[in-house]
């Protein structure tokens, strides 16, 4: 709408080739706005947080805005490459063009300068764009090379700036329109310099020290406490936070099994080997290892004003709910709402589920343990069997993505509202 505002005769061109360049200005535009957006929550702000619904919610939104920048710069490439190749080949006849009028501003002649370095260097950015973005998108390509390469689309951006600068109309930028596009690239810009000296998320990271590990082999699950003398602002119940264990690693997310005491000061993490980093977790931690850990984000934190909530922690998806009962058996009778939690699991181990009934016992939470081999499937309709009153219930999910959009879609034809199911999308990548 900013564009049209901006150049309202774009849309309306006397042949292929205005439109072609009109073509050209709008996607460029799209693309570098979904890029610097992108590039902005890149940088883990509080500030929008909790519009978005937690952190990793932002992360899907960062996925997405990056996923759109790519698929606009590639109609950008195009839509500016395309009409060259057909001139090439004879389809199209460029018309004649006479001397281009000298720009009164200094500015704009410097500008016009270079834009034959700003398309070539801009080519180059956008073949390196779609390279690393594919590394990002390719979930076989192990972490560890995700990590050390997607920084590097932080220098692509900062060309793809220079590109965009240079070549967006110029009569743009002093319209609603380019002051928009300046303050996201500006913006975009400087997250994009934190990123390089890898400084996000510094002012949340504290020192701590690895206070004991406990392995359950049936579930191939580590349980982790960590100490945390100082520095650590206290977290709800939900939340989750990066860990570093090892500098070349980088930080993984992992949600947060226990709740906050002053007195204490530790921050407990259970991790399943599930992927390539965390397949070697169990020998390479040691008790009083130095880790740092950053955050708390997120907020799946089982706020509401139901009479009932309804927790399903499928697998390892159960972290979050051992950290509320947790603070439960601490706030109680502060908390009166009829829990239940349904734990459905494909592993099984006596020892992690003695825990587990011993946790909702002191918090008063009713547990319903579910072993696949056992008990079958989980679903809706026996959750809604088993808690008659489910519809003045909230339902808080964590656990694999298909199962959750299978349960919310389940409820949702019963006529709960969606804004009473909540589900963390515990994927970072």
């Amino acid at each position: 709408m900013l564009w049209v505002a901006a150049d309202p005769f774009a849309l309306a061109p006397v042949g292929f080739f205005p439109f072609r360049d009109g073509m050209v200005q709008i996607t460029g535009i799209l693309g570098m706005a979904c890029m610097s957006a992108a590039m902005i929550l890149s940088l883990r702000p509080r500030w929008p947080e909790r519009w978005l619904g937690g952190l990793d919610k932002m992360y899907r939104l960062h996925k997405w805005l990056g996923i759109g920048g790519l698929v606009l710069a590639v109609v950008h490439w195009l839509w500016s490459q395309g009409p060259k190749w057909a001139v090439g080949y004879g389809w199209l006849t460029r018309p004649a063009r006479g001397p281009r009028p000298v720009p009164d501003s200094a500015i704009e002649q410097a500008l016009r300068s270079l834009r034959g370095t700003a398309e070539d260097i801009g080519e180059w950015a956008f073949y390196a764009a779609v390279l690393l973005i594919a590394v990002a998108l390719i979930q076989r390509i192990p972490y560890r090379l995700f990590y050390k390469t997607h920084r590097w689309l932080a220098a692509v951006f900062l060309v793809l700036v220079f590109h965009a600068i240079v070549l967006t109309q110029f009569g743009y930028w002093t319209t609603p329109l380019g002051i928009a596009m300046a303050m996201l690239m500006a913006y975009g810009s400087v997250a994009a310099v934190i990123v390089l000296l890898r400084r996000v998320g510094a002012g949340r990271q504290v020192q701590g020290s690895i206070a004991s590990l406990t392995y359950y082999p049936e579930l191939r699950v580590l349980e982790g406490e960590v100490s945390v003398p100082q520095g650590w602002p206290g977290h709800r119940a939900g939340q989750f936070a990066f860990v570093t264990s090892d500098t070349a690693e980088g930080a993984h997310p992992y949600t947060i099994a226990s709740a906050w005491s002053d007195a204490e000061r530790r921050v407990t993490f259970i991790t399943k080997e599930l992927g390539d980093h965390t397949r070697t977790l169990r020998d390479r931690l040691r008790v009083s290892q130095e880790v740092k850990i950053e955050g708390p984000y997120g907020c799946f934190t089982f706020e509401d004003d139901r009479p009932r909530q309804i927790w399903v922690g499928a697998g390892i998806g159960i972290t979050p709910f051992i950290a509320r009962m947790k603070q439960i058996a601490l706030e109680r009778p502060g908390v009166r709402q009829e829990i239940h939690l349904f734990h459905p699991t494909a592993d099984y181990s006596a020892e992690a589920i003695a825990k587990l009934t011993a946790d909702a016992a002191r918090a008063g939470v009713r547990l319903h343990v579910l072993h696949d081999a056992r008990h079958g499937r989980l679903n809706g309709e026996r959750i809604r069997a088993e808690v008659p009153g489910w519809r003045e219930a909230s339902i808080w999910f964590c656990g694999p993505g298909g199962f959750g959009q299978a349960l919310r879609q389940d409820f949702a034809a019963h006529d709960l509202p969606p804004s009473r199911f909540h589900q963390e999308l515990f994927a970072m990548r």
